[in-house]
């Protein structure tokens, strides 16, 4: 008998219930950095500047369910802003299933533990700095919160 596909690969992102949305999120943190936009070309460029929200070593929100109290210009993801949003690194998991991916052997639904992230080397601990160390963001411009991690482990894909 074989066994039941788990949901993100079997519903739509626009099908699943809150706690299955936001159980996609891995917890590397890399959608809580600083992003520069040129206003003339519209290129993107990333920094290692996180948010002031987000905690360096967890690589979670201080205060999630109110985090647009304190950062007005959060960006909530739902189905309908992924379609427009060009800056989610190539690992997240809203991204993979909405391209019909599977998601990394380190994300935490497929390895069962939410470190795995961190000790695959995915997530910004130990990358990042706080917007109080930064100073000006065009000094902080880096390019691997943009690209594929490269992980400490091959580089399998799970159910």
């Amino acid at each position: 008998m074989s066994r039941p596909q788990p949901f993100w690969k079997t519903k739509r992102l626009e099908h699943m219930t809150p706690d299955e949305w936001e159980s996609l999120c891995d917890g590397c943190g890399r959608c809580c950095l600083h992003k520069l936009r040129d206003e003339r070309t519209d290129e993107l460029s990333f920094t290692n500047v996180a948010c002031r929200m987000l905690d360096l070593d967890s690589c979670q929100c201080r205060d999630y369910p109110r985090r647009r109290r304190w950062v007005p210009d959060c960006v909530s993801l739902t189905p309908e802003a992924l379609k427009t949003i060009d800056w989610l690194p190539p690992s997240c998991a809203y991204r993979l299933v909405q391209e019909g991916k599977s998601l990394f052997w380190w994300h935490p639904l497929v390895s069962g533990d939410p470190d795995t992230v961190h000790q695959a080397g995915v997530s910004v601990r130990g990358r990042a700095i706080t917007e109080r160390q930064a100073g000006p963001l065009e000094h902080h411009v880096c390019d691997w919160p943009g690209k594929m991690p490269k992980t400490k482990r091959p580089s399998e894909r799970g159910d």
